[in-house]
C-alpha cells in the first residue's frame, strides 16, 4: 500500500509532478500519480531487471559493454558466456519459454504437467524436497539457450533458468534440406542431425514447407524460439523423461555446427 501522506495530497500538487514516478519505501513498489489517481506500475520482467544497470565483472563482458566484440565473434573464437547480461546486450530481442518437464498425479491416474519438477529423498529428519524448473530463450533468428535451475523456491528455480539458459545460448543453421521443397529459404534444417542423451535418441529431419512442426508440445517450443517452421522428428527410448528429451534435441540441433554446408545453385 502507499503511504497516507501520498494520498492525502491535494489536486493541484498531484498535478504538478503528472506522470512522475516515484518510489515507496516500505514496499518498494512503483506507482505513477495522474489527476489524484494512483494506479500500480506491473512489474518488470524478469529481462529488463538483468540489463540494468550491469557492470561486467569478466574480460569479455567488458570487451562486449565497449562494443569490441560480437556475438559472432564470441562463437568463432570459442569464449564462455559468463554472464547472462552479455547475451541480453548483444541480443536484445530474446524471447522466454518455460518448459513443462514436472507432473503431479491426476485423479484417473495420469499425469498434469507443471513447469517444476519435484523430487524428495526421506531423511532423518523428515523428507527434503527439491525444486527444478527448466527455461529456454531464443529470438527466433537461429539463436537458442537452455537452462536449468535448482532451488528452494518456484520463483527462484525460474530465475535461475533463466539466467542459466542466457549462458548457454549458441547458434543453429538453418535452411531448406528437404528433397520435396528445395526452395532455398531457412524455414527449415538444412540435412539430418541426430542427438542421444541417454536412452533417448533423436532423429531431426529437414520437411518441406507448409508441414509444419512434428513434434511433441515442449520440442515445438524450442524450433519456434530458433525460428524453424517445419521438421520433422522422430524418437527412440524413454521419451517421457522430458529433461533427457530436451537434452537430446539440443545435442541434435548443436551437432548441425559441425556441417560446413555449401549452398547449391538452383537451376
Amino acid at each position: 500500500m502507499v503511504k497516507k501522506e501520498n494520498k492525502e495530497k491535494s489536486i493541484e500538487e498531484l498535478k504538478e509532478i503528472k506522470g512522475e514516478i516515484i518510489k515507496t519505501e516500505d514496499v518498494k513498489e512503483l506507482v505513477t500519480y495522474e489527476e489524484g489517481k494512483v494506479e500500480e506500475i506491473p512489474e518488470e520482467t524478469p529481462k529488463e531487471k538483468i540489463s540494468e544497470g550491469w557492470m561486467p565483472y569478466t574480460k569479455l563482458g567488458k570487451l562486449v559493454k565497449e562494443g569490441k566484440i560480437t556475438l559472432e565473434d564470441i562463437f568463432s573464437k570459442g569464449y564462455v558466456i559468463r554472464e547472462p547480461e552479455i547475451t541480453d546486450f548483444l541480443l536484445p530481442d530474446l524471447e522466454e519459454k518455460v518448459l513443462y518437464v514436472g507432473g503431479t498425479t491426476g485423479k484417473g491416474g495420469g499425469i498434469q504437467r507443471r513447469a517444476i519438477r519435484r523430487t524428495v529423498r526421506i531423511h532423518k529428519s523428515g523428507k527434503r524436497m527439491n525444486l527444478s524448473a527448466m527455461v529456454s530463450v531464443g529470438n527466433k533468428k537461429g539463436y537458442l539457450g537452455i537452462g536449468l535451475g535448482k532451488a528452494k523456491s518456484n520463483k527462484e528455480a525460474l530465475k535461475k533458468a533463466a539466467l542459466d539458459a542466457r549462458k548457454n545460448i549458441f547458434f543453429i543453421k538453418r535452411g531448406c534440406g528437404s528433397w520435396e521443397c528445395k526452395c532455398g529459404e531457412t524455414h527449415s534444417i538444412p540435412l539430418e542431425t541426430f542427438g542421444k542423451t541417454g536412452s533417448i535418441t533423436v532423429k531431426l529431419m529437414p520437411a518441406p514447407k507448409g508441414l509444419g512442426l512434428c513434434a511433441s508440445d515442449e520440442i515445438k517450443k524450442l524450433f519456434e524460439l530458433v525460428g524453424i517452421q517445419d521438421i520433422r522428428v522422430k524418437t527412440r527410448g524413454q521419451t517421457g523423461t522430458r529433461m533427457n528429451l530436451i537434452y537430446a534435441v539440443e545435442d541434435a540441433l548443436r551437432n548441425l555446427g559441425k556441417y560446413k554446408i555449401q549452398a547449391l545453385e538452383t537451376k
